[in-house]
């Protein structure tokens, strides 16, 4: 009788262990799975973020044809997609608040030039009726709504990342496994990120 009991507490010991290791298993692939999700999200980030900064040399030199007087505005474009360029950021740097508020910043500067370098057009009627102009302005308005688009979904993901971390029980083996909670993406300058549109009817006549 003795013997049967023992066996049978080693057999609910084994079962309860097994339950926790299945779970422990569960909870850590689950983590990883949020966790790449996140890393897609932000390389889609900065391949928007890239897009618009590879659309700046060209605009520059089309606006700086047309509007070479204008220098105090393409120099400002020009410096802030430098400063731009030289914040590289790692999905594990996207895990620091102060590196990403330093990242967002340098991009909503960029977003404010780009908006100024943009209305410059409206004091031109030839730069602003250029098919080179309307082409790049068309190609950054589609860039700030991807990157938008981007911010948005990555937003999304680290939301669900972040309550995989710090729901309990499973922020136990979150914290054990250094899956700590990622900041979002926090809107900077109200309207720094969209370029400003033109209204086509202006520019006939």
């Amino acid at each position: 009788m003795a013997n049967n009991r023992l066996w049978i507490g080693l057999g609910i010991a084994a079962a309860v262990v097994l339950i926790i290791a299945v779970w422990i298993g569960s909870t850590y692939n689950g983590l990883v799975t949020a966790s790449e999700s996140v890393g897609q999200g932000w390389g889609n980030v900065q391949v928007q973020y890239q897009r618009r900064a590879d659309l700046i040399p060209n605009l520059v030199q089309v606006v700086g044809a047309f509007a070479e007087q204008e220098r105090t505005v393409l120099t400002e474009v020009t410096d802030a997609r430098s400063r731009v360029g030289s914040i590289q950021l790692s999905v594990d740097d996207a895990a620091d608040p102060a590196k990403v508020a330093q990242f967002q910043e340098a991009q909503a500067q960029l977003g404010g030039a780009l908006s100024r370098l943009i209305a410059v057009a409206e004091n031109y009627p030839e730069l602003k009726s250029n098919e080179n102009f309307l082409s790049l302005q068309d190609q950054l308005e589609g860039t700030e709504n991807r990157i938008a688009v981007a911010r948005q979904d990555y937003n999304a993901v680290v939301k669900e990342y972040n309550v995989r971390a710090q729901r309990v029980p499973s922020v136990i083996v979150a914290r054990l496994a250094g899956f700590m909670p990622r900041p979002y993406l926090e809107a900077t300058t109200p309207g720094a990120e969209n370029a400003p549109t033109i209204d086509r009817d202006q520019l006939v006549g």
